[in-house]
C-alpha cells in the first residue's frame, strides 16, 4: 500500500448559521454543489470539544470549476464562540482560505457590490483580500486551473494561509507528511499588504507539491498551495485558544488521501501521531469512508479522509465506489461531473 495525497478536499468553517453561509458562498463564489447536508453527533471529536460529544450540522459544498470544497459546520446545541481577538495574519492557525479564479478582475468588481468587508485592491495583478460577512479572511488568487465550467468567475479552494511559530519545523511537517516539498517563494521583510492586517515583519513561504499524481477526485481538486506565514515583530495569538473545534472560524484543513495506514505510521515516526482515527468505515452524511486527525507543530488541525463511496443519486442507490479502485487512477471526468446533479439553484 502506498500513500496518495489526492488534494485538498475541503476547509472546515465554524459558523452560527450553516444555511446562510452556504447561500452566500453559492451565490458569490460558485460553491453550489451540495454533497451532503447532515445532522449528527461528533462522537469521535470529544478531544477537541471539551470531552462532550456535540451535535452539529455539516454541509459540504463544492465548486465544479475545480478546487477543494467548504465544510460549513454549525453546533446544534451550543452557541459557537468567536476568537478572543480578531484574527490577524501571522496568528497561529488557519488565517485565510485561498480561492482560485481565472477572472480576477470580474470577481473583484462583483464583490464591490456585495456584503464583504476590507476588500483590497488587486495586488501585484494576481491576488486580493477580503473578509466574508462572518469575518473570515479570503484571498482570491489569479490561477487558471479548471476541471469543468470554464466560464465561471470563481473556482474552488486553492489552498490556505497558515500562521506558524517556527517556520523550519512547519516546513518539515508539510513536506514529510503531506508532500508540499516545493518552495515556490520564500521572503522575509515588510509586506505592505499586511500592514493593516496583523503587523509588518514576516517570513512568508509558499509551498506546492512536485508530485502531481493523484487518484479518485484528484482532478476535481486540482493543484494546491499552502502559504506559511511567521510574524517576526510580535507574539502571535493562538486562534483557537480556549475554544472548541467547531467554534467560529476556520477549524481544519482536510486532505483526500489513500493509504491512510501508511500515513499513520509516517506521522508516528516524526512525532505527529493521529489524535483521532475512526479506524473503520463511518457515515459522513451520505458519503462513507475513514477519517483521522493530526496536528501541525502549532496545533492546527489537519483532517485526513479516505473516501470509500460518494452519493451521486441516493434515491436510486447510485454511488461512486472508490474502495476497489487503483488509488493512483483518477476517476473518469464524466463520472465526477455526475456530482452536478447536487447543484443548488436557490437559497436554503
Amino acid at each position: 500500500m502506498q500513500k496518495v495525497i489526492n488534494g485538498i478536499q475541503q476547509i472546515g468553517i465554524g459558523v452560527t448559521d450553516a444555511n446562510a453561509v452556504f447561500n452566500w458562498y453559492r451565490v458569490h463564489l460558485g460553491f453550489d454543489i451540495m454533497v451532503f447536508n447532515d445532522v449528527a453527533t461528533a462522537n469521535l471529536m470529544t478531544r477537541y470539544t471539551a470531552g462532550r460529544p456535540e451535535q452539529r450540522q455539516a454541509i459540504l459544498a463544492l465548486n465544479m470549476t475545480g478546487g477543494g470544497g467548504l465544510e460549513i459546520w454549525q453546533f446544534r446545541n451550543r452557541k459557537p464562540q468567536p476568537p478572543q481577538n480578531l484574527v490577524q495574519f501571522g496568528d497561529l492557525g488557519i488565517n485565510a482560505i485561498k480561492i482560485r479564479s481565472a477572472k480576477i478582475e470580474q470577481i473583484h468588481k462583483a464583490l464591490q457590490n456585495s456584503t464583504v468587508t476590507e476588500l483590497s485592491e488587486i495586488l501585484e495583478g494576481n491576488h486580493f483580500y477580503f473578509k466574508d460577512p462572518w469575518d473570515n479572511w479570503v484571498q482570491l488568487v489569479n490561477e487558471h486551473y479548471y476541471f469543468a465550467n470554464k466560464d465561471s468567475d470563481s473556482g474552488g479552494i486553492l489552498g490556505v494561509i497558515i500562521g506558524v511559530s517556527d517556520m523550519d519545523a512547519s516546513l518539515y511537517f508539510y513536506d514529510k507528511l503531506l508532500g508540499y516539498d516545493t518552495v515556490s517563494s520564500d521572503f522575509s521583510g515588510v509586506f505592505e499588504e499586511f500592514s493593516n492586517r496583523g503587523g509588518n515583519m514576516y517570513r512568508r513561504v509558499l509551498l506546492t507539491r512536485s508530485n502531481k499524481r493523484s487518484g479518485g477526485f484528484g482532478e476535481l481538486y486540482g493543484p494546491s498551495q499552502i502559504e506559511l506565514i511567521q510574524a517576526l515583530d510580535r507574539v502571535p495569538d493562538i486562534i483557537f485558544k480556549n475554544r472548541l473545534w467547531g467554534d467560529l472560524g476556520f477549524i481544519h484543513l482536510c486532505f483526500d488521501v489513500s493509504g491512510l495506514d501508511v500515513l499513520r505510521l509516517e506521522a508516528e515516526k516524526i512525532g505527529h501521531s493521529f489524535t483521532v482515527d475512526s479506524a473503520n468505515s463511518f457515515d459522513m452524511g451520505d458519503a462513507a469512508g475513514r477519517f483521522a486527525y493530526m496536528e501541525d507543530p502549532d496545533g492546527t488541525l489537519i483532517e485526513l479522509v479516505e473516501t470509500h463511496k460518494v452519493p451521486v443519486y441516493k434515491k436510486w442507490g447510485v454511488f461512486i465506489d472508490l474502495k476497489k479502485r487503483n488509488p493512483h487512477k483518477p476517476l473518469p471526468k464524466w463520472m465526477v461531473k455526475l456530482m452536478a446533479i447536487h447543484k443548488v439553484k436557490k437559497d436554503l
